[in-house]
């Protein structure tokens, strides 16, 4: 991923945050004529640290058997998992002057790395069991898989999953930072009064990266301007 270095970020805290925060990533492989590409749950495995580095950091991720990029997959596959984070249209109504050009502010992070498959059933479902528990805890309302630990077992003999160690991470914030502060916050009000709330995600990570006249509060896991 070609990452311009005033959009570059240094602290990977905030490359967690995205690869946390959005875990539905893709993957993706060479394959015999295109490269192979498949959307699908990954998440930092557990047992690993939950801050500092990712290079060294194993991922989790799973995707059906029946896929044929599953069934172009070996042990030792060097592949990229690329996580998308929050972005939005900045239209040229909010800048000052002409001429401008539309754009796009997002964020992305990429992680690259070599591939193990698991094979044994085992193992797999407790992959599922494991990315289903993590995921309800952070997204979803509290519910309980012990009733359907069975029905797991009955269908995870479809599940394909891997573990992905982590060789490099390539992070890309366009958050407008080659723009002032007074374009940034209008950029940011744009976005905030978005009345879908799209815009409100690009918005606040805007914000808390210390864009615009005021910077938002940050959680507190997370630095102000990072660039």
């Amino acid at each position: 991923m070609f990452v311009p270095s005033h959009y570059r970020i240094k602290d990977e805290v905030w490359h967690r945050r995205i690869i946390d925060g959005h875990p539905l990533a893709t993957l993706t492989t060479n394959g015999t004529t295109v490269p192979l590409a498949t959307r699908l749950p990954a998440l930092v495995a557990p047992g690993e640290p939950e801050s500092g580095p990712l290079v060294g950091t194993e991922i989790l991720g799973h995707l059906n058997r029946a896929n044929p990029h599953w069934k172009a997959l070996t042990d030792g596959t060097y592949a990229r998992l690329m996580f998308d984070g929050p972005g939005g249209f900045v239209t040229p109504a909010v800048y000052p002057g002409d001429p401008s050009a539309p754009t796009w502010n997002f964020a992305a992070v990429h992680v690259c790395g070599r591939l193990r498959l698991i094979r044994g059933q085992e193992e797999t479902l407790e992959v599922v069991r494991w990315t289903a528990a993590r995921l309800e805890d952070r997204f979803g309302a509290g519910w309980d898989q012990t009733s359907s630990v069975d029905y797991f077992r009955r269908i995870v003999h479809g599940v394909g999953a891997f573990r992905l160690t982590i060789e490099s991470v390539e992070a890309l914030f366009k958050l407008s930072q080659e723009k002032p502060a007074d374009v940034q916050e209008s950029v940011i009000r744009r976005y905030e009064a978005d009345p879908s709330g799209a815009g409100w995600p690009i918005a606040r990570l805007m914000r808390e990266a210390g864009m615009g006249g005021s910077a938002g509060s940050p959680d507190d896991t997370v630095s102000s301007c990072p660039f």
